[in-house]
């Protein structure tokens, strides 16, 4: 019989290949991982490593490696499935989202959610789109919140409204970059946004990974020209910010700005940064619910999903 503990220890040190790092990722001793380990080879009646240095694996610990992580996804979603059978007393469930996503959405839904089921153990995990797509491919999470497409096999989702990701563009920039033609540029821009009259423009940039970058890259490719970038962040806020001190032109969605029925005066009054529209098809994408048609659902999704279709 298999030994969960000794597995997800042996799957660690595979992972790692070093005995040290695993036991400090583990926070046990080496010695006692090196028990697990011992345990594990004798219950098969095999070595599962070489000790070698570098450590290695066995041809077994190899078809080992390859299986554990499945056997422990296994256990987990039994686990869950029999905490919904008992009368959906007890749960957990991971969402993923990006952080600022998380700022705008999460308190339309989460409380609602929480006063309905308040024993549901609720976490976070926070990330970029390719982070997240891969958390949900590996189970490390029940959910995601992210555009489509969502872009990872074996994925179902489930729209709940629609997005646009807007131009944020300082006046200050034009002034630079077209000394005494700001409002020329400006009555350009309202009419159509053509990226390539913003050629010698500095942008301002999310970094690689997240979903309005990608959008942004295939926009450019596009116009045929490579942007000035002169910084990359992975906070769209920072962007923002610093877009708003006149450094710089960046994307930003739409949802993340308050006021939506009057932003464009609001934030260009505020900011001294105006808002376009782009006329892009990418620009305008649907933010979706993406969970893994694979994976056991549980009841505590199964509401999430409800409640998040209803509250957005």
């Amino acid at each position: 019989m298999i030994n969960f503990l000794n597995l997800e220890y042996f799957l660690v040190a595979a992972e790692e290949m070093n005995f040290t790092r695993a036991a400090k990722k583990l926070f046990i001793s080496q010695q006692s991982l090196s028990n697990h380990i011992s345990n594990m080879e004798k219950e098969f009646g095999i070595e599962l490593f070489n000790r070698t240095n570098p450590l290695t694996l066995t041809y077994a610990g190899h078809a080992l490696k390859n299986k554990a992580r499945q056997l422990l996804d296994l256990r987990d979603e039994t686990y869950r499935e029999l905490a919904d059978i008992k009368d959906f007393s007890i749960g957990q469930l991971v969402i993923g989202l990006s952080h600022t996503r998380g700022r705008v959405i999460l308190p339309e839904i989460l409380p609602v959610y929480k006063e309905r089921f308040p024993s549901i153990d609720l976490k976070l995990a926070e990330g970029n789109s390719s982070e997240l797509a891969d958390d949900l491919l590996h189970g490390a999470v029940d959910l995601i919140i992210d555009l489509l497409p969502i872009r990872t096999e074996n994925v179902e989702t489930v729209p709940i409204c629609e997005e646009e990701i807007l131009l944020a563009v300082p006046d200050s920039v034009l002034e630079r970059t077209f000394p005494g033609r700001l409002e020329e540029i400006k009555a350009r821009l309202d009419e159509h946004v053509d990226l390539r009259l913003l050629e010698r423009c500095p942008f301002l940039m999310i970094n690689k990974g997240n979903r309005v970058r990608t959008i942004a890259d295939e926009m450019f490719e596009e116009a045929e020209f490579t942007p000035d970038i002169i910084l990359e962040t992975e906070n769209i806020e920072t962007v923002l910010a610093l877009s708003a001190k006149g450094m710089g032109i960046t994307f930003y969605p739409r949802m993340f700005i308050s006021g939506h029925a009057n932003f464009q005066n609001k934030m260009g009054n505020l900011l001294g940064v105006t808002f376009y529209h782009l006329d892009h098809a990418k620009a305008h994408s649907i933010l979706a619910i993406g969970y893994h048609k694979g994976h056991y659902m549980s009841q505590a999704t199964k509401e999430f999903i409800r409640i998040a279709k209803e509250m957005i």
